[in-house]
């Protein structure tokens, strides 16, 4: 998959992990998304670890789930940091 199919697959991943975690998480839409691709890479290499799938091919199904997974991950550890501040 090339740099600019990685970006909207993350970008899509941190809008599905953003639909399926609402909440008050600081930086909005922007941060969400850019998040969402710091998660793609996160789920990514999880699954590398643990099931031995990568993310290689955009319309495959474990394509996305590690990517929202990943998303969902780094949004509640965002959460979490950013929910300590104030």
């Amino acid at each position: 998959m090339g740099f600019f199919g990685f970006l909207l697959l993350g970008l899509l991943a941190g809008a599905i992990a953003k639909l399926i975690l609402p909440g008050k998480n600081g930086g909005g839409w922007l941060i969400t998304l850019l998040l969402g691709v710091v998660g793609a890479v996160v789920g990514g290499f999880l699954g590398g670890l643990i099931f031995n799938v990568g993310i290689n091919d955009f319309f495959s199904l474990s394509t996305w789930a590690l990517a929202i997974g990943g998303s969902l991950i780094v949004l509640v550890i965002y959460g979490a940091v950013t929910g300590r501040r104030r």
